[in-house]
């Protein structure tokens, strides 16, 4: 097919405005591209936002799990050093008592030596064969020493009524406190020989006797260092036959007089059990 010159002329003029249509056609899919394109560099910005905040989140998450350890840690670390501060004052009060203890024992050792004889009467000649001389009494014969020996020590005593009542011998136990208390009542350990009894009384499981015996230490001894526990026992002693409620009154009286001692914490540990 031959073209002329006005036909190339006429399809070059028409080229311009195809292309035109073409545009027109294809705008719409290269629009639509773009608004996919846009969506992905946004779908892609929010991964990588999620990514990071979940980064976070476990860097955190760590950082809460080690704080908890090293709260952990310390805590620990606090409680054995008041357990071991604790015991180290137990073993200062124990030394300090066993050294009280000892100077004690001399103290009482040193009145229970024998005053020193008294001095000679005064000279007196003696005739021929051990007679006296003249005008001089015959001395009369020298008055024989009494047999009775020296009463046993405080600590003596106390120790071994104390070593009877841990091998169980209850009863001996009491007599011998008994006797400490007659020999010795205004002594160091009564009162603690008073609240031994009312012990004694509990181990053979008498438990009115030993009320009546720790009653008898709050009258006698209103000082001694023993009350807390025997008040604490009382209580329980007071449970043992049934009378639960004076029971909660002296548990009330422990822990409102003796709040930071062992009897104390142990009566709120009972009236906590309520």
């Amino acid at each position: 097919m031959m073209w002329s010159v006005e036909g190339i002329t006429a399809l070059t003029r028409r080229l311009p405005l195809a292309a035109g249509l073409l545009a027109l056609v294809a705008a719409p899919a290269g629009a639509a591209n773009k608004d996919m394109e846009r969506l992905q560099v946004q779908v892609a910005t929010l991964q990588v936002k999620l990514s990071d905040l979940q980064r976070v989140a476990e860097d955190n998450l760590r950082e809460l799990r080690r704080l908890n350890e090293s709260l952990a840690e310390q805590n620990a670390f606090f409680k054995k050093s008041i357990t071991d501060r604790r015991i180290q004052e137990e073993a200062v009060l124990s030394t300090l008592r066993e050294l009280g203890e000892r100077m004690s024992e001399l103290s009482e050792r040193l009145q229970a030596m024998p005053v020193s004889a008294p001095p000679p009467g005064p000279f007196t000649r003696e005739g021929p064969a051990g007679q006296a001389a003249p005008g001089t009494a015959a001395p009369g014969p020298a008055p024989a020493p009494a047999a009775q020996g020296p009463a046993p020590l405080p600590r003596e005593l106390y120790s071994q009524a104390y070593a009877d009542y841990t091998r169980g011998n209850y009863d001996l136990a009491i007599q011998e406190f008994q006797e400490y208390l007659r020999t010795y009542p205004d002594s160091e350990y009564a009162g603690n020989a008073q609240y031994m009894i009312g012990q004694c009384h509990y181990g053979k499981q008498r438990f009115r006797e030993a009320i009546d015996a720790w009653d008898a230490l709050f009258r006698t001894y209103p000082s001694s260092m023993k009350l807390p526990d025997a008040h604490f026992w009382k209580a329980v002693a007071l449970e043992r036959i049934g009378r639960r409620p004076q029971a909660l009154i002296e548990y009330r009286y422990v822990v409102d007089h003796y709040p930071n001692s062992e009897p104390g914490r142990r009566a709120r540990e009972k009236l906590g059990a309520q």
